[in-house]
């Protein structure tokens, strides 16, 4: 299913994208062109590489298509490689000149291109030979190279004089390349495609990925014996035609490009997600990546985060998306791909395939999930910042893998939010002291939505909105719990370590061990509240904890189990908000009840 989408989408790609390479050709970083003359000397070295940043980057070029290779007997590519095939030299910071000769492969680099290019007449390719031919590794510390360091391990191209062309562009390279292509090769009926064609024992390698090998890695490999069945190797275990393997690969890595012009590529954790549209036509196509871009990693400008906050609202009432946009299309197939690095292959953190209608529809309902009052955020929260909240001293290196995967899965496939997420949030509350309101949300996301599917013991939903009604236990003892650190602020003012930062772990999850002595320190901080700021204030205080404690059980709970500590973080949240927000001054207090 995933090569079977990449593979359309490459269709797709070859007849709206000028630099996606025709099958047996690759986009590749090349550095420099050799330029030849028509007997084979060299006359110049093309500089192919963008010099306008800090630091040199090499150009990108359509060449014959690279393939995976290891082992000492590694075979060249086809008209252009790195140094050590191309020229015989190999960067070596410990040789006297900066480099060393590895012969084998140069050595592999010209017997291949004898053979290949031995019959042909065309002049560019005899120059390509002749050079060969000529060439020692102990001429590059000769003019015009004198040792250059920039060109050691660089991949090269080669060029005629006169020409704009590189010699791998000629029609007659053109013509030896696409025969090499599907030379002595197995046919197969490819899985993918379900034609006939050749076999793909090796699939090119993906590159993009965080974290994965520089070099690239595979999605698809059979790479050891105990993969072996029933006589077949390598890539023969699963048929691949070389086009298919070909499509799926260039459509991918087209994705996973670094370029300021790809919105198609988000981090998420130790996860690369790329996604895609499949629609009649382009615009259709791009306007839903355009809104999945902007729902999964919304904007800072305030009118732009105003926009998607009415997507958001249209989308969650079930209006049809071609109201918010004429160009949307609610049967527009829509995908996405999460890859993460698995030693020298690529793990599937998650998949999902649906219409665009059902995607938005579920991220509309991940929102909603979240949203609480008064909103903690500007903007809505991408999922990495959420991810943020899971992770100790919010380190992107603390993020746990899975919960990345799981947490993305449920939030484009409406699923049930990963239990992990519930707990994690929980422990890193009770851990650092921190119940902010992205936390908070997390929480109420959580229950909420297994409240809605019918998941767990959840028989009610918690509150969006500081809710005086709600007789929850942990919502009621979060309240308390922020009213009691309310006093004692107003009593003792700025302190080290408050009630927050030394008892919230045990409040909220051994209620009835720590809130006695709460409430019994709490009746000395209103006597100090009384003597700095009023009796009004205090009274005012008093007034709002025998509210909350007419609305417990007497004997509080001896342990909250995990929902409740989670609706515990949500009332805590609430009733601060609401202390802090629609606090007034004690002398405003004490007006009020002497007009009384």
């Amino acid at each position: 299913m995933i090569l079977t989408a990449l593979s359309h989408y490459y269709e797709r790609l070859v007849e709206t994208e000028e630099e996606v390479p025709l099958y047996g050709f690759s986009r590749e970083n090349i550095s420099f062109a050799l330029v030849l003359g028509e007997e084979g000397e060299l006359v110049d070295i093309q500089d192919l590489r963008d010099l306008t940043g800090k630091k040199p980057r090499p150009g990108r070029l359509t060449v014959p298509q690279s393939f995976k290779r290891s082992g000492t007997k590694a075979p060249p590519f086809f008209l252009w490689d790195k140094t050590s095939f191309l020229l015989g030299v190999k960067g070596d910071q410990n040789a006297e000149q900066g480099f060393r000769v590895v012969d084998r492969d140069h050595k592999a680099f010209r017997e291949f291109h004898q053979e290949v290019l031995g019959d042909s007449d065309d002049k560019a390719l005899q120059a390509v030979l002749a050079f060969l031919d000529s060439w020692t590794p102990q001429q590059f510390n000769e003019p015009p190279f004198s040792g250059n360091p920039d060109i050691l391990d660089a991949n090269l191209v080669f060029r005629l004089a006169g020409e704009r062309a590189y010699v791998h562009q000629h029609q007659a390279a053109h013509s030896i390349w696409t025969r090499l292509l599907n030379e002595d090769v197995e046919q197969v009926r490819c899985l993918v495609t379900g034609a006939v064609g050749p076999l793909a024992r090796l699939h090119p390698l993906i590159k993009g990925v965080q974290n994965a090998q520089s070099s690239g890695a595979s999605i698809v490999s059979f790479n050891l014996s105990a993969f072996t069945s029933y006589g077949h190797s390598q890539g023969a275990n699963a048929p691949v035609s070389k086009q298919a393997a070909f499509a799926y690969t260039t459509a991918l890595n087209h994705l996973l490009r670094y370029s300021s012009d790809n919105h198609q590529r988000l981090r998420i954790g130790d996860t690369t997600a790329v996604f895609w549209a499949e629609a009649e036509n382009r615009q259709e196509a791009e306007a839903a990546e355009s809104l999945y871009a902007m729902l999964m990693e919304p904007p800072d400008d305030a009118q732009e985060a105003d926009k998607l906050g009415s997507v958001l609202e249209q989308a969650a009432q079930g209006r049809p998306l071609e109201q918010i946009d004429p160009r949307l299309d609610e049967s527009t197939r829509f995908y996405v791909l999460g890859l993460a690095p698995n030693a020298s292959r690529l793990a599937v953190r998650f998949w999902y395939a649906d219409t665009l209608g059902e995607l938005a529809g579920n991220l509309a309902r991940h929102f909603q999930d979240l949203t609480l009052d008064p909103q903690p955020w500007r903007t809505p929260p991408a999922v990495w910042r959420l991810l943020y909240e899971t992770a100790a001293r919010r380190d992107a290196k603390n993020i746990s893998p899975n919960l990345a995967g799981e947490l993305m899965r449920a939030v484009i496939s409406g699923r049930p939010y990963p239990r992990s997420l519930l707990s994690t949030v929980i422990m890193r509350m009770r851990a650092d002291g921190d119940i902010n309101g992205l936390r908070a949300a997390l929480c109420k996301a959580c229950l909420n939505r297994d409240h809605r599917l019918g998941i767990g013991n959840i028989h009610k939903e918690v509150p969006m909105s500081l809710d005086l009604d709600e007789t929850a236990p942990g919502y009621r003892l979060g309240r308390l719990f922020a009213v009691l650190e309310k006093v004692q602020s107003d009593a003792l003012g700025s302190v080290n370590a408050g009630i927050a930062d030394r008892f919230y772990a045990a409040a909220s999850a051994t209620p009835a061990s720590i809130f006695a002595m709460l409430l019994n320190k709490t009746k000395s901080h209103l006597g100090a509240v009384r003597r700095k700021k009023g009796e009004g204030l205090a009274r005012h205080l008093e007034g709002q904890i025998g509210e909350i404690i007419d609305g417990l059980d007497p004997d509080l709970p001896r342990s909250l189990p995990l929902e409740e500590q989670g609706r515990f973080a949500v009332g805590y949240y609430h009733q601060r908000q609401a202390l802090y927000r629609k606090a007034k001054p004690s002398d405003q207090v004490e007006s009020e009840e002497a007009t009384e």
